[in-house]
């Protein structure tokens, strides 16, 4: 049984004979005279007769026709869902970004794509660049813009370095830091640090390591947010991308010097062929964005 067959059968029904229905189909009548044939064969029955008022079903055309009609409606349904998606009309993007990312950059990344692609729906994971690794290598994401270079790479996940954030000092607007740092100074301030796994907390560490000091903590333990809220109600400074710094009025921004500090970011997933089509569009529109704001 073939879905032709299916569509022949229909429209002889519908048209009540086979030159109407080979007009509408555009088929000649032999052609669809065989073709409902060999639906008959293939079923083992006839399903049409010919009566006094024309074509009428048989017993067993009666209990195929619903099932023939549910079934072309059902491939009509899936060819066209299959060409939205294609459109980019429907479909789904799962991003991973670390909380700098999406606290910073990826808001205006996100609300365009929406205004483009109203029809595709995003699922956005915050979480660390491990976390997030293992969540690309699983396949519960699609993307991830993630730290760069990775304490565990996985030979599966490609990355491309798409965004370098400069690293500053966050401390209270009413705390009296100057514009600029070196980090060997932050042997004096206490400091709010990230949870452990944190990429920034890493970082920070080993920069004070470096200068030859194990900084002074005064809270510990948190995500990004509350990290920026306890430094700006005075409860010590932190190493912060510069992106997060952006209208925060109760947050002043030092540079760090001697060495300066930043770090790469990078978009990841596995071999681009085997993205769905809505992530490939959005990983373009994510770089075209990152690249513009790197300049």
């Amino acid at each position: 049984m073939q879905l032709r067959h299916l569509t022949y059968f229909v429209a002889v029904v519908d048209q009540q004979g086979f030159t109407r229905a080979a007009d509408e189909l555009g088929v000649s009548q032999p052609t669809l005279s065989k073709q409902v044939r060999s639906l008959e064969n293939s079923l083992g029955t006839h399903l049409l007769v010919r009566g006094r008022t024309g074509i009428e079903l048989t017993s067993a055309g009666e209990a195929l026709l619903p099932f023939a009609r549910r079934i072309l409606i059902e491939a009509e349904n899936a060819t066209r869902s299959v060409h939205e998606v294609a459109a980019l009309q429907r479909g789904r993007v799962r991003l991973g970004a670390t909380p700098s990312m999406i606290d910073g950059l990826l808001a205006p990344v996100l609300t365009q794509f929406r205004a483009e692609h109203p029809g595709i729906d995003l699922e956005v994971r915050e979480a660390g660049s491990r976390d997030l690794t293992a969540d690309l290598t699983a396949g519960r994401i699609d993307l991830a813009l993630l730290i760069v270079p990775l304490p565990n790479p996985n030979p599966e996940i490609l990355t491309e370095v798409v965004f370098r954030e400069r690293l500053v000092l966050a401390s209270a607007a009413n705390a009296g830091m100057p514009e600029k740092l070196d980090v060997a100074a932050l042997v004096d301030l206490p400091l709010v640090m990230f949870r452990e796994g944190y990429d920034l907390r890493d970082v920070t560490l080993r920069a004070c390591a470096a200068a030859g000091f194990e900084p002074t903590l005064s809270v510990e333990g948190v995500e990004m947010g509350s990290v920026l809220r306890f430094v700006e109600s005075g409860l010590g400074h932190a190493v912060v991308p510069d992106i997060v710094m952006r209208a925060r009025s109760g947050l002043r921004s030092t540079q760090l010097e001697n060495p300066p500090l930043s770090r790469s970011i990078a978009i990841a997933h596995r071999d681009v062929a085997s993205l769905p089509l809505a992530a490939r569009a959005f990983r373009s529109a994510l770089v075209d964005a990152l690249a513009d704001q790197s300049r």
